[in-house]
């Protein structure tokens, strides 16, 4: 099939936001024609090209700077193209990537990325949305300013004084210092203002008449009108656009305050040789801002002068750009704008000096973290050891070793840098006991607070986990098995024999998993049918509530309106336990992953906990689906504080994030890996969800968190306790649960005495990686969608 792409490369990237927007809000009529928007990662896409040395503030942000980064992404453009090409529907592509146009400056770099395309698109057209240079300059400058820029507009302005924009702006740039802010793309004026070098720049590599200019007007773009503009890059018709706010432009005080406190903070920074957390410097640049008029476009007239005869040719082959370049008319020669208020930046610089040496990081420091990179690239080294593997897997091994290199910078040197410190925990809770509940009372047909879950050979685990959930308000559970031969099914049947919980056998499950199947199966039971609250978790997941009593009761008391929790996990590794034990998982196991750690998306998973309103028609791995549109404003989703993050889960998603991540009332303790042991069990039983999927070293360093403890559980130790051995009081449960146990210990001594589960067994527990290291080589595995 002929497939085209379009790339809307800017330069200005808050048009190239709304565009974005306009993607999603679009969807279902951009398909009908044949549109496909993928959600490429832009920002990974535009460094994969960029010049090694090309470090832009943005590649910094992001720890996109490394001298590998480029050969990484590369491969994993390449990777994610020959992956999903064939499966995206339609035949036309479209992608919007401000930083393309505005950070991609020479040839070089634009046939990295005619290389990458060119194999699936038999057609590449560029868009480039411009306006007056005078306009976008100003908006150019208030980005630049509220980034670290420390000169005012007199370059640009003595640019616009000289023949050649492009190649003088270019000309200007010299050796980025990071650290403290000096970067060449902010620091300087944008060569991309030069429209017509722009686009011979980029005519030069993707072919002549492959750029087309559009006008770009913000104010309709974040209109209804915005639809329109995208259309017309397109050529199909789209439905009014769903109205945004545009973004106002910055007070001219305000860039002349935050300019002179970008200088005196870069030059303070420089004396003490200390780096200061680019977001506390952007908190303290919000603390200096004022409310004044704007800068007056019309005072930038040099500009406007300067690039009159060139936007002539340019309407002339682009006629619909005559007003969109139309310059503002012309006013007082530009002047930087007083301050106000007697402002100095020195006063404010020592006001917040020592807020900022207390969060900033020396630069010595900085360095030996750099060297802790090559420290953590040696361990790699050994971890994957290419050079040890067979022929056929060297390539593949080498490219997964600079890749993990390249993502221990990145994590070590961002927000993604994983921590323990989020939210606060009583100590002195942490040593009082929850206190026993009695089994409540239901009303005739009711079945309260329901877990329906899914198992395999889980017959060791299962009265732990059940006289858990007992001993903290779970009342009735619907559990479905398939395949099992350690004893699951005679301990769940014995169970049910109790009265403790209804067993249904699975194994003729058909579609993409067996869990799935039993979800679907679950929803014609009288026991969900008349549940208060549906709960789907697995057996090595422990609803942990951190309020009150710890109990059911508790949590929804904390929050009464509440109809659905997002319950986020928390990992838990091994411990360094080696040996399958017939003692309380939750004891055992302590050790877990930070609180605080946004990457790799595994580790803040969630699965939720809803009230059963008949909002949803579907039950998926780690949500209700299929939300029914009148129970909209019914439903409110909280995450494990009890905030409100309905917005962001009500239609979709699985995994919090740095906005609704909170563990203060519920967390989710995720045993997944359990000993050493049952690893090795778990390795060969395979998967309930992805059972395509081999389960192998890979599995382990993704789910072996030992770094932190949290012992906030073992509150329950104590309930737990009496519900576990008034179940176990039953001679049959006790002879079942034994049995079981016997053979997962006889199947643990069988795998380790065959090299291949031996040897997987000696190499996790040879696996040192902290948490920088360990995120950063999840991050680099390609195993979950």
């Amino acid at each position: 099939m002929a497939r085209r792409i379009t790339l809307l490369i800017g330069p200005v990237e808050r048009a190239c936001a709304r565009f974005r927007m306009l993607f999603a809000e679009q969807a279902e009529a951009l398909e009908r024609h044949g549109i496909t928007t993928p959600d490429w990662n832009h920002v990974r896409l535009y460094a994969a090209c960029a010049d090694p040395e090309a470090v832009s503030v943005l590649r910094y942000k992001r720890g996109l700077d490394g001298p590998l980064v480029g050969e990484t992404l590369i491969t994993e453009f390449e990777n994610k193209l020959r992956r999903e090409m064939p499966e995206l529907a339609g035949d036309h592509v479209v992608i919007s990537a401000a930083q393309l146009g505005a950070y991609l400056t020479t040839p070089a770099e634009l046939k990295r990325l005619h290389a990458l395309l060119a194999p699936h698109f038999d057609d590449i057209r560029i868009a480039l949305h411009v306006q007056a240079q005078a306009r976008m300059a100003l908006d150019h400058y208030a980005y630049a300013v509220m980034e670290g820029r420390r000169t005012g507009l007199e370059a640009e302005l003595a640019l616009a004084k000289g023949k050649d924009w492009g190649k003088s702006a270019l000309a200007q740039r010299g050796e980025n210092a990071p650290y403290f802010g000096l970067f060449d793309d902010i620091q300087h004026p944008p060569p991309w203002l030069d429209f017509s070098a722009l686009q011979k720049l980029w005519e030069g590599t993707f072919g002549k008449g492959k750029v087309a200019l559009h006008p770009l007007d913000m104010d309709r773009l974040y209109g209804i009108e915005g639809s329109g503009i995208l259309s017309d890059v397109l050529d199909v018709p789209l439905d009014p656009a769903r109205p945004e706010r545009a973004p106002a432009p910055e007070p001219a005080a305000a860039l002349t305050r935050v300019r002179q406190f970008n200088d005196v903070l870069i030059r303070f920074m420089q004396k003490r040789e200390i780096i200061c957390p680019r977001d506390v410097w952007q908190q303290l640049r919000m603390n200096v801002r004022v409310d004044a008029p704007p800068i007056d476009p019309g005072s930038l007239h040099a500009i406007t002068t300067h690039f009159a005869n060139k936007n002539k040719r340019l309407i002339k082959r682009f006629p619909a750009l005559a007003d969109a370049l139309q310059g503002p008319a012309k006013t007082a020669d530009y002047v930087e704008a007083d301050p106000t208020m007697g402002y100095r930046a020195t006063q404010y610089l020592a006001a917040f000096a020592f807020g900022i040496n207390r969060a900033s990081t020396p630069l010595a420091e900085r360095l030996a973290e750099e060297a802790e990179t090559r420290t953590a690239a040696r361990k790699f080294t050994a971890l994957l050891d290419p050079e040890a593997a067979e022929p056929d897997e060297q390539a593949g091994k080498k490219q997964l070793l600079t890749r993990v290199k390249v993502n221990h910078q990145m994590v070590l040197g961002t927000q993604f840098r994983p921590h323990n410190n989020l939210g606060a925990v009583d100590e002195e809770q942490l040593a009082a006991a929850y206190t026993p509940i009695k089994q409540r009372p239901l009303k005739k047909g009711a079945t309260g607070n329901v877990i329906v879950g899914c198992m395999k050979n889980e017959a060791p685990y299962i009265v732990e986990w059940v006289a858990y959930h007992r001993a903290m308000g779970v009342d009735n559970f619907l559990i479905y098995t398939n395949d099992c031969s350690d004893g699951t099914d005679e301990v769940l049947g014995r169970l049910q024999e109790m009265g403790i919980l209804q067993h249904r056998n699975n194994d003729n499950w058909k579609g993409n998993s067996p869990q799935q199947h039993a979800l679907n199966q679950s929803l014609k039971e009288p026991l969900i049918k008349n549940a208060d609250w549906i709960i789907h978790i697995d057996v090595d997941e422990f609803m942990n509530v951190r309020t009150g009593n710890g109990t059911l009761e508790d949590l929804f008391k904390a929050v009464p309106d509440a109809t659905n929790f997002a319950m986020t996990w928390r990992l838990f590794g091994h411990n360094g336990v080696t040996e399958l034990k017939d003692d309380f998982v939750i004891d055992q196991f302590d050790a877990c992953a930070p609180a605080y750690c946004p990457k790799p998306h595994t580790v803040w998973g969630f699965k939720t906990m809803f009230r059963n309103i008949g909002a949803y028609a579907k039950i998926s791995c780690h949500r209700p689906n299929k939300l029914d549109p009148s129970f909209r404003k019914k439903v409110k989703w909280v995450n494990g504080s009890g905030q409100d993050m309905t917005r962001d889960a009500v239609n979709n998603g699985w995994r919090s994030s740095k906005k609704t991540i909170g563990y203060d009332l519920l967390q989710l303790n995720h045993y997944a890996l359990r000993s050493a042991e049952s690893f090795l069990i778990k390795r060969q039983r395979g998967r309930a969800l992805h059972v395509d999927r081999s389960i192998g070293i890979n599995y382990w360093i993704r789910m072996d968190w030992s770094d932190f403890r949290d012992i906030t559980i073992k509150r329950n130790l104590p309930r737990l306790r009496a519900e576990y051995d008034a179940l176990m009081a039953d001679d049959t449960l006790r002879a079942a649960h034994d049995a079981g146990f016997a053979w997962h210990k006889a199947k643990a001594a069988e795998l380790r005495s065959q090299p291949e589960f031996q040897d997987l067994y000696d190499q996790a527990l040879q696996v040192k990686l902290n948490e920088t290291e360990r995120v950063a080589y999840a991050l680099s595995l390609d195993m979950e969608s």
